[in-house]
């Protein structure tokens, strides 16, 4: 009752003067504001090399904060999604494409993924001492955890400083809801290696390809890697770690689609380069990745995961030798591929730098689109005699030059000059020295 007391209705005299006055003040200002808008709007700035500059700059700040407003609107969303063990994922993930073992097709380059898989390594095979400890120690492994400790170490190969490994950590960087993940939660995969951001700077990875980066806001973040592994303790299922992997490796997939797509490339159709692998401590499954367009609709991708190989690494010394140094063959494959794709990434944006350098530094035209003539530095206008080409031998020679010097140069707009620069050849771009 006393809060009650506290709020009182509005008056209805105060609620009826409002309703009845045709033009409050707020209004006023607004419709002065907009004449205001209006008269600035119609001065429009002239086209010169300054103003186009300051108008890129302004375009490239609404960009960052269009892209600073997305990222946040994604992470306050409250938008339910499933994880992995959920009830109900599987059913989702199949939703939006990841097909299931029984329909997922071999990839084209199937002959060229086991041959690497059974490669002999340079190195020697463990000693049957060092397999009958990782025997011993998958037996005392209770939980995932510890079973994830003392396998890892043992099968998995370390990579020299600079190529990353990360375990059990959700992919908090990347877009959601892009098709294979609709309604899903993050993946965390129990294991991943690749590069970190910072070893493709100076290209600004995280702003042209949105799914590269793995772990937001964190210049360390392991980004376009081509492996992933999930373990199963004692009382884990492996069906689950399958669902999991194809889960990751389609995250993956994708990365490297949008990486290609940015330079205009693609894999050939079928053709696997992600991989992922399960394994419960004596089982270790292989799989091949890729996505291909629905033969029922062309614009759905479907995500394929393709067993390509199986060892029993537990129960006897061979098959852990096997399992071992397969799994170490891709785990330097990927890490080759990792390498190669930041190469043409930074290589294809620094082509890309160096002709933007060149359009930006090109003479802007007119008003009415030709160009103008240049000028110097002390701002006086330097005339040029046009170049004529060279008669023809077997033409009669022309003595009217100067009706052909009068002729209009062809109007070209900025964006048409841009077009010419980036659709000529790299060895053609050099600028022609001035002259005939």
């Amino acid at each position: 009752m006393a809060e009650a007391s506290k709020t009182s209705p509005p008056e209805a005299t105060n609620e009826r003067r409002e309703q009845t006055s045709p033009t409050t003040p707020k209004q006023k200002r607004q419709i002065d504001s907009d004449n205001d808008n209006n008269e600035r709007q119609a001065k429009r700035a002239r086209l010169t090399r300054k103003n186009l500059a300051r108008f890129n700059k302004m375009e490239k700040s609404k960009g960052s904060r269009r892209a600073s407003t997305h990222r946040e609107s994604d992470d306050s969303t409250t938008t339910k999604s499933l994880s992995t063990t959920a009830p109900g994922f599987e059913m989702q993930a199949r939703k939006n494409g990841m097909l299931e073992q029984r329909e997922s097709k071999p990839p084209t380059n199937l002959e060229d993924i086991r041959k690497r898989h059974v490669k002999s390594r340079a190195t020697a095979s463990p000693p049957e001492s060092a397999y009958n400890d990782y025997v011993d120690r998958v037996e005392e492994a209770e939980n995932e955890a510890t079973l994830v400790v003392y396998t890892s170490a043992r099968i998995l190969k370390e990579h020299p400083k600079g190529y990353k490994s990360v375990f059990n950590r959700a992919f908090t960087g990347f877009p959601r809801n892009v098709g294979f993940n609709n309604g899903l939660s993050a993946p965390q995969p129990d294991f991943i290696e690749g590069l970190e951001m910072k070893d493709y700077l100076p290209f600004p990875v995280d702003e042209y390809i949105d799914s590269a980066v793995l772990y937001k806001d964190s210049p360390r973040s392991v980004t376009l890697p081509h492996l992933a592994g999930e373990w199963k303790g004692p009382e884990g299922h492996m069906r689950t770690a399958k669902l999991q992997s194809a889960y990751d490796g389609a995250a993956l997939v994708y990365a490297r689609s949008q990486a290609l797509a940015y330079m205009g490339r693609s894999d050939p159709p079928g053709h696997a380069e992600v991989t992922t692998f399960t394994t419960d401590g004596t089982n270790l499954n292989m799989y091949a990745h890729y996505a291909t367009p629905s033969e029922e609709d062309k614009n759905t991708l479907e995500y394929h995961q393709f067993q390509y190989a199986s060892a029993n690494i537990k129960d006897s010394y061979q098959g852990h030798k096997e399992g071992r140094k397969g799994l170490r063959n891709q785990q330097d494959h990927a890490r080759q591929q990792s390498y190669a794709l930041r190469d043409q990434l930074k290589e294809h944006w620094r082509q890309r730098h160096d002709l933007q350098t060149i359009t930006e530094g090109a003479p802007l035209p007119a008003v009415d689109g030709t160009y103008e003539a240049n000028e110097d530095e002390a701002g006086y206008e330097v005339i040029e005699p046009p170049c004529q080409p060279t008669p023809d031998a077997s033409l009669p020679p022309k003595n009217d030059y100067a009706s052909s010097s009068r002729q209009k140069r062809k109007s070209l707009t900025p964006a048409k000059v841009t077009e010419r620069i980036l659709r000529t050849p790299p060895q053609a771009q050099e600028l022609p020295e001035k002259g005939c």
